[in-house]
């Protein structure tokens, strides 16, 4: 540390890579306990020294990141020429170090990933919803022997792979697998394997098979492992459908595991139904098993026409195909069709979109506007419990009326047709004799 304040003097470095115009936070010896390790929000931490080329490429994208992520992760930087101490307990030895500190604040995961924006932002949010099951469960996903209740679930297990079979199974297989590559004698491998069969049978269960885990024994199937550069024991591989292979640099533990594992079912599961709210057993179907359920009122056909109405429910099958993996239900109906529905919900505007929680009462509005980014922002809080302060509460389920569903035809008014005859009316027929002048008035004969 003595080398970095000699550097730093001699270079005449006094700016740090961020000023307060960035939204990255400057985290210093003072504020550091405060913001990071007291805090129960995520934080990412780039660890750097102001000379250092590498951390001055990674800026740019850091700042977009930083940017990207406001208000939902917490983007910091510490300048290690200046505060050493913040870095000294977290074992920082080179620049830029990028630590993300989750719910276990003394023990925040080291990111080795791409240094870009997109790549530091997707591992950002699947930190931000393992803090979030973290906190659920209360930090048990986070312990070394997974406590979440997952070896008593049953499921086909891990596949066992080997020369013969890998190419079919795994490379044309059409699914996404997490593939551990291990050495009989290794002792990481063998503490490792009863959380690796915890995490597939818990995958089998909850994916119905759409993921799969498989183990290798590197010492057997030496081609394949070769292929793919194996050189440590245990060596977890992502192998996606599409072809791609990545390293899985993520926690041991079984919870660890099947979290990635769940993310990947996001890719290959099938989207939940959108249901039209015509009658109770549409909102039994949507919501008996959900964590929440999603409403939409939409406009009448005649405001919106059938053009109208279905971009409406196409931004809705686009959000659902977004949170598929969510236990979420989704149903949507129109002005006036479920009255005491609206009432209940205070529903007074269209369109609107409301998510109930059927098993604790309460319902959330959706403030944002009806659009693309609007939903985007709300579900996304929504996912992690940021409810805002449109919340109300309720006893139960108002009664749902039974309304015919939509044809899918634009709105036509209804014309209702006259029973007089237009013979009835008095034409006036008894003065058609009588003669006017020019400004209306009757000239007398």
């Amino acid at each position: 540390m003595k080398v970095l304040r000699l550097i730093s003097a001699v270079l005449g470095v006094a700016n740090a890579l961020y000023s307060a115009s960035d939204d990255v936070v400057e985290l210093t010896q003072s504020n550091f306990a405060s913001k990071v390790t007291k805090s129960d929000e995520l934080w990412i931490v780039e660890f750097y020294a102001p000379w250092c080329g590498h951390c001055k490429t990674l800026a740019p994208e850091y700042k977009k990141l930083a940017k990207e992520l406001k208000g939902t992760v917490n983007v910091g930087a510490v300048d290690m020429t200046q505060h050493q101490s913040v870095g000294a307990p977290f074992g920082i030895k080179g620049f830029p170090t990028i630590k993300i500190f989750g719910y276990n604040k003394q023990k925040p995961v080291d990111y080795n990933g791409q240094r870009t924006a997109d790549a530091m932002g997707d591992e950002a949010f699947k930190q931000l919803r393992k803090l979030t099951k973290d906190k659920a469960s209360g930090g048990k996903s986070s312990g070394g022997s997974g406590g979440s209740g997952n070896k008593g679930k049953t499921g086909k297990g891990s596949t066992i792979l080997t020369d013969s079979n890998f190419r079919s199974k795994v490379i044309e297989g059409g699914d996404p697998w997490l593939v551990e590559f291990y050495a009989p004698w290794c002792g990481h491998c063998q503490r490792l394997e009863p959380e690796w069969k915890s995490a597939a049978n818990t995958v089998a269960a909850e994916t119905g098979g759409k993921v799969k885990l498989g183990h290798l024994d590197a010492t057997q199937a030496q081609q394949i492992a070769g292929q793919y550069g194996i050189q440590g024991y245990p060596t977890i591989k992502i192998f996606y459908p599409d072809g791609r292979v990545e390293d899985y640099n993520g926690g041991r533990t079984a919870d660890d595991i099947v979290a990635q594992a769940m993310i990947l079912f996001e890719d290959v599961a099938e989207p939940p139904e959108l249901f039209e709210l015509t009658n109770k057993d549409a909102l039994d179907k949507a919501c008996t098993d959900a964590q929440v359920c999603i409403v939409a009122f939409l406009p009448h056909i005649l405001d919106d026409q059938a053009a109208g109405r279905n971009d409406r429910l196409k931004l809705l099958r686009d959000m659902i195909e977004t949170y598929k993996r969510k236990k979420w239900g989704w149903l949507w109906t129109t002005v006036a069709s479920q009255p005491e529905l609206e009432k209940q919900l205070g529903v007074s505007d269209y369109p609107s979109l409301i998510v109930v929680n059927p098993r604790k009462h309460l319902a959330v509005k959706m403030l944002q506007g009806f659009s693309k980014s609007g939903m985007e922002e709300f579900f996304r809080n929504i996912a992690y419990g940021k409810t805002g302060t449109a919340v109300s509460s309720f006893e139960e389920f108002a009664a749902i009326a039974d309304v015919e569903a939509w044809d899918g035809k634009d709105g036509q008014l209804d014309v209702e047709e006259a029973d007089d005859d237009l013979d009835d009316f008095d034409w006036g027929d008894d003065e058609e004799d009588d003669e006017y002048d020019q400004w209306g008035r009757k000239i007398e004969l």
